[in-house]
């Protein structure tokens, strides 16, 4: 079974969206189908068929964390140290065309969120980034062309 790497709190988000699923979206989606049914005819109930196509996707959803969960590799990045990006660092870079400085943490595929500044392990900036130093300058295609990043600094929180 392939093991994915996660950080504690990314496993700790998925636990808690698997459960919200299981104890609280299932049994609302069951009483929303029990309920559509009440209403007679099926084959032109739109409630019955959302709510079945609801049903769908709670149920896939569920067993996509459980497979995710029970094959997690929680990492600590507390316990890493030193100057050079890992699984888990926190990098402060600087856009050396714009200026523009931004702060990532490199963390597992699925608890990436470029929203909240976690970027996944798989993308192509963290590939370039994985192994590098501060002061290393980085090029990451983009689509509007390559864009040069300079690593400022790298901590493990």
């Amino acid at each position: 079974m392939q093991k994915f790497p996660m950080t504690a709190p990314g496993l700790q988000r998925l636990e808690d969206e698997l459960r919200n699923l299981k104890s609280k979206e299932r049994p609302d989606v069951i009483r929303a189908i029990a309920e559509a049914r009440s209403h007679g005819d099926l084959s032109e109930n739109a409630e019955y068929h959302a709510a079945r196509d609801r049903q769908s996707f709670i149920e896939g959803r569920i067993q996509e964390l459980e497979e995710i969960v029970s094959a997690a590799e929680v990492i600590d990045p507390s316990t890493l140290s030193g100057d050079t990006v890992k699984f888990g660092a926190h990098v402060w870079l600087v856009d050396e065309e714009t200026e523009k400085e931004a702060t990532y943490q490199i963390v597992g595929v699925h608890e990436a969120d470029i929203k909240h500044q976690r970027l996944s392990v798989s993308s192509p900036l963290s590939k370039a980034l994985i192994g590098k130093k501060i002061g290393d300058t980085v090029s990451v295609p983009a689509p509007g062309g390559d864009r040069t990043y300079e690593i400022l600094g790298v901590k493990y929180l």
